[in-house]
This record gives C-alpha cells, sequence and structure tokens, in this order.
C-alpha cells in the first residue's frame, strides 16, 4: 500500500515539474501547498534546498505569480520576513494551459492563413463535489 502512494506521490511530482519546468521550483510549490504557506527558512529546512537555491527560486516564483508572499509584522530589530503561500492548483494549471495554447496557435499560424484555422482552446472543467 505504501508503494502504491509514493508511485502516487512521485506521478504529481513529475507532473508538477512538467508545468513549472524546474525540480527545485516544483519542491518549494507541493511543500507550500502540503503546509499552506511557510517562511523561507522553513522551506529550506522543509524541501532540503541550498539556501541560496530557495531565495533565489522564490523570488522567480513570485515574479512569475506561481507563488503568493506576505509580509509578516515583526517586533524584533531587522527586516521583516515574508511567509509565502502556493497559489491554487487549478490556477497554475490554468496559466500553463494558456501557455500550451499560445505555443500551438503559433505553430498553426504557419501551416494556415490567418482567416482559415480554428484557434486551439484547451478547456479546464472543475469537477463540482457537492457534500
Amino acid at each position: 500500500m505504501r508503494r502504491s502512494r509514493n508511485n502516487g506521490n512521485r506521478k504529481i511530482e513529475k507532473a508538477v515539474v512538467d508545468i513549472l519546468q524546474s525540480k527545485s521550483r516544483s519542491r518549494i510549490y507541493l511543500y507550500l501547498l502540503k503546509r499552506k504557506g511557510a517562511k523561507t527558512e522553513q522551506i529550506i529546512k522543509g524541501t532540503k534546498l541550498h539556501p541560496s537555491t530557495v531565495r533565489e527560486t522564490l523570488s522567480d516564483m513570485f515574479n512569475k505569480k506561481q507563488i503568493i508572499r506576505k509580509k509578516i509584522k515583526n517586533d524584533c530589530i531587522g527586516k521583516n520576513p515574508y511567509m509565502y503561500y502556493a497559489i491554487p492548483p487549478i490556477k497554475l494549471l490554468k496559466r500553463h494551459t494558456d501557455e500550451i495554447e499560445d505555443r500551438l496557435n503559433k505553430f498553426a499560424s504557419l501551416a494556415f492563413d490567418d482567416k482559415n484555422y480554428r484557434y486551439v482552446r484547451i478547456k479546464i472543467q472543475e469537477k463540482v463535489v457537492k457534500t
């Protein structure tokens, strides 16, 4: 039973790596998703990535709007740390499909006159769970 759960986790991790195009981004995103937010030091310990890698990756992911950060008020002397949160997976997936649509449409425009082809659209349906 444990083996199948690990296999499922690996498949999820691989899918996230494919979307984020980086193992370190994937590890950080999944860590933040599981923890529902964390500080930089917690991310470093939890992902076991090098501190400079984590800081650089967090900055990059924030700039690409793959994560959200909020400043924490701190009474101590020094900088106020950030709390990082993963964006919802459905948002990440929709952004990824937009990128794929764009690439496919650029490729399709090479083969067809712009007026004679339908644009590629990828539709994601969210499953509504009734409780």
